[in-house]
């Protein structure tokens, strides 16, 4: 393969003509200018083709795979993510009762309503939330009791449990959590709750896990194998050879590109976005670093915590046995004092 884009896709334009138009306006030229060295290179590559786009960011993914423009993209997504075929059938407002402290690690979101009246939940992550698995319980959570309340109000006094349909809670890693590396040959983790007895009972909520970072290295040993690859090669890669490997595998993708291409020939739209997602970007790492202290702060709480039981229940014990042997109170005082002392010194090794 010849690994330049152009070749594929003629709308994009070379380094010195993306640079002239920047330069020819104020606006643009402030914008550029703000990002750092790299994040200007990164952006040129983007836009010349150097390297490819990939559709993880929320402004690209909301207008690529939009349903009410392209059904048939998310259509074809979900139904190769969860194994069976399914329609979209409208876009839900992503304003919720959601968690308080869900900022900016979230990349991409977006919620549908399905054919059957099943509520689909894509999002993707920069970096893995610590707690995964709580947090989407949480989130999953909250979108059941957003459809409960919608058929509730809808319906009324017609009302059943039987209209509450199943949820779908899906996220998208590009760099997952520690858990995953346990599973290095697998990039897609489907979870719902069943019986330890095999009673059969529908409750509903069902989770799917993806984590890019193990599908590329999959992806870069043995290639795309199936069109649920394809389509997270979309999402994973920007190498030029992985996504001529896609649309010659899959010729219906290359509209898919063309149209992000199109969307990088409007330079101030596409800055805006880019700025966006690097400012996004930025908290990200701000907020995983915040979330991986706070996590070691309590590791070493619940460290000095135990210490502190261990010696407190040592020191009681001595003085106990002191006054047993009948030491008087003043050099029991008087030992007690040094012995704090000494307590201090070892909970300062944990702080």
């Amino acid at each position: 393969m010849s690994n330049n884009l152009k070749e594929h896709f003629p709308m994009i334009r070379e380094k010195d003509e993306v640079l002239s138009e920047i330069r020819a306006s104020k606006k643009l030229l402030k914008l550029f200018e703000s990002w750092r060295k790299e994040q200007q290179e990164e952006f040129l590559m983007l836009c010349t083709g150097v390297r490819g786009i990939k559709l993880v960011y929320d402004g690209f993914f909301k207008e690529i795979m939009n349903p009410e423009y392209a059904p048939e993209r998310m259509n074809d997504f979900l139904s190769q993510l969860l194994k069976r075929t399914v329609k979209v059938l409208s876009v839900l407002p992503t304003e919720s009762v959601r968690l308080a402290d869900e900022t900016s690690l979230v990349m991409m979101d977006i919620v549908v309503e399905l054919e059957d009246g099943s509520i689909a939940n894509v999002e993707m992550q920069k970096i893995g939330y610590l707690f995964p698995g709580q947090r989407s319980a949480c989130y999953s959570a909250d979108l059941l009791l957003r459809q409960y309340k919608r058929m509730r109000d809808n319906r009324q006094k017609k009302f059943s449990y039987r209209d509450i349909k199943n949820v779908y809670t899906i996220v998208l890693f590009e760099n997952s959590p520690s858990e995953f590396c346990k599973y290095p040959d697998i990039y897609r983790h489907y979870f719902e709750q069943k019986s330890d007895t095999g009673l059969e009972m529908e409750l509903l909520q069902k989770y799917v896990f993806i984590p890019l970072d193990i599908f590329r290295k999959k992806l870069h040993n043995k290639g795309i194998q199936s069109k649920f690859d394809a389509w997270l090669a979309v999402f994973a890669e920007d190498k030029p050879e992985i996504i001529e490997e896609v649309i010659v595998k899959y010729p219906e993708f290359k509209r898919l590109y063309e149209e992000a291409y199109v969307i990088c020939r409007n330079m101030e739209r596409v800055m805006e976005m880019f700025s966006e997602e690097l400012y996004e970007l930025d908290k990200n790492t701000v907020q995983y670093m915040i979330d991986e202290m706070q996590d070691t702060i309590d590791t070493q709480k619940d460290t000095i915590d135990g210490q502190k039981r261990l010696i407190e229940k040592s020191i009681a014990d001595m003085i106990q046995m002191m006054r047993q042997l009948g030491i008087p109170e003043e050099d029991i005082k008087k030992k007690m004092q040094e012995q704090y002392q000494l307590y201090d010194e070892e909970i300062q090794k944990y702080l």
